[in-house]
């Protein structure tokens, strides 16, 4: 049963970072700029903190559920997020690549960890989630079952964020594009998703 809560830990997580967002788009954005070392970094980073938070909300999902104030509070900083992204990556899109050996690392370690201490998603996707798969027995919780659930869902969000930064890799490679032309993209996602955000909490 551990080995299943793990394999379905990996593959719902894995599945979660599948659609476009900030976590993802950063992902690219770190693999155009620094290249895929940075990105093993960024996801390392981002994946241990998530794995923290998972197996946290996992343990305590119904006081999450009902903390709705504190959810309104990390949608709006969301928007605040979407924005500072957009911004640097307009200002990378006027910037020449750095060589890699002057990069540093911790720089992709504080985005791993700010993103995964600010991803209001997680919330919902884990308290609905979890007590989902829980219901219908897809994981257990005894013994270490939420300790190796938090262990898959660190490898799933770590393999999709690696493979973004690689397809980012791709795209770039056989299609030619300038750092400019993808930073500029991606900034222009990230304004959507802010506005996206903001009409979903002000509007919808």
């Amino acid at each position: 049963m551990l080995l299943l809560t793990f394999f379905v830990a990996v593959v719902v997580n894995f599945v979660g970072y599948i659609p476009l967002g900030n976590i993802n788009l950063t992902a690219m954005q770190i693999s155009i700029n620094k290249g895929l070392k940075q990105v093993l970094v960024f996801a390392t980073s981002f994946a241990l903190v998530e794995g923290v938070f998972t197996y946290v909300l996992m343990r305590f999902a119904e006081w999450f559920a009902s903390k709705e104030s504190f959810m309104v509070v990390l949608e709006w900083a969301m928007v605040a997020i979407f924005l500072l992204m957009g911004f640097l990556s307009l200002r990378h899109s006027k910037k020449e690549r750095k060589p890699k050996e002057v990069l540093k690392k911790r720089d992709s370690i504080r985005t791993g960890i700010i993103l995964g201490v600010f991803n209001p998603m997680i919330i919902p996707f884990w308290t609905i989630g979890g007590t989902y798969l829980i219901a219908h027995d897809w994981i257990t919780t005894e013994g270490f079952g939420l300790e190796v659930f938090a262990v898959g869902a660190s490898v799933g969000s770590f393999s999709c964020l690696y493979l973004f930064g690689r397809f980012a890799q791709y795209i770039q490679n056989k299609f030619a594009f300038s750092n400019r032309v993808i930073n500029k993209s991606i900034a222009l996602m990230f304004f959507g998703l802010a506005v996206l955000q903001t009409l979903r909490l002000t509007v919808f």
